[in-house]
């Protein structure tokens, strides 16, 4: 989807473990073909197991599958924000 929709994409919510291709590969699919695309991770798994397992490089948003539509609103503004 996102190949067909590319240039009107702000941000791409990725979870960390995807059936066929994890959360990284995805965003490292989108940084080829869009760079300036904001992105955010989320997971159930929590920051500290997401760091520790050095699942995503430091400095890449993330949240837990945990948020409620208001944090989640919340961090997005804050991801389009800083991007």
């Amino acid at each position: 989807m996102f190949r067909d929709e590319k240039d009107g994409v702000d941000i791409v919510v990725l979870d960390v473990r995807m059936p066929k291709k994890d959360g990284r590969e995805v965003y490292e699919e989108i940084m080829k073909a869009r760079p300036e695309t904001a992105v955010l991770f989320m997971s159930g798994y929590t920051k500290d197991i997401i760091d520790s397992q050095r699942i995503i490089e430091h400095g890449l948003h993330f949240i837990s599958k945990a948020a409620s539509p208001e944090e989640m609103l919340t961090k997005i503004r804050e991801v389009l924000d800083k991007h």
